[in-house]
């Protein structure tokens, strides 16, 4: 069965990864203003592709679980090369990457539990608050006078303090969820619509 063009753009986003990688193994102007670029592009199609599948109705299940890999996998090699190249702090990509790991391994032991854990609102809002600052630091150097480096640090201070914040609301609603809190009829169960 060929893949419907939500789930190519989907894989687009993981393919361009190892190019991104390879610009970034020789950082200087252009090296970084290409892969701001193509990061950026691919930051776009996490928009369209989601969008796109709702509005055609061609949500899959190959779809579901490789969206949200894909940015992951996007976010987290971009900024395994920025801790490489010295211009992100290794301990902010631990703790990113951290709980992206521990949350998908919340919300796959909650599915064999029959617990549904919804992506919210605020995990929708750290994804594009990480991808706005990573595009910003890869660029790296700075552009008419903007100390282009402080201000994706600033932003990447914002994305880390929601990307914890939702982290721990997962966990609040995995256990509210498991124990009933918050549906008078017991926890909410996977009836296997999309």
């Amino acid at each position: 069965m060929p893949f419907n063009l939500p789930t190519r753009l989907t894989i687009s986003r993981i393919a361009i990864v190892p190019v991104i990688v390879v610009l970034l193994m020789f950082p200087g102007r252009w090296t970084c203003f290409a892969a701001t670029l193509l990061f950026s592009a691919a930051g776009l199609t996490d928009l369209l592709d989601g969008r796109l599948a709702r509005k055609t109705n061609q949500i899959t299940s190959l779809g579901k679980f490789l969206d949200p890999l894909a940015d992951k996998i996007l976010v987290s090699s971009a900024l395994i090369m920025l801790v490489q190249n010295a211009w992100v702090p290794g301990w902010i990509a631990v703790l990113i990457i951290c709980r992206d790991i521990l949350v998908t391994g919340l919300r796959a032991a909650a599915a064999q539990e029959g617990v549904v854990i919804a992506a919210d609102r605020h995990g929708k809002f750290k994804t594009v608050l990480q991808i706005v600052a990573v595009a910003v630091l890869l660029l790296h150097y700075d552009l008419a006078g903007i100390p282009v480096h402080d201000l994706g640090m600033l932003i990447l201070y914002f994305s880390l303090a929601l990307t914890l914040f939702s982290g721990y609301n997962y966990f609040r609603t995995f256990y509210r969820e498991r124990e009933g809190e918050g549906n008078p009829a017991g926890p909410m169960r996977d009836n296997g619509l999309p």
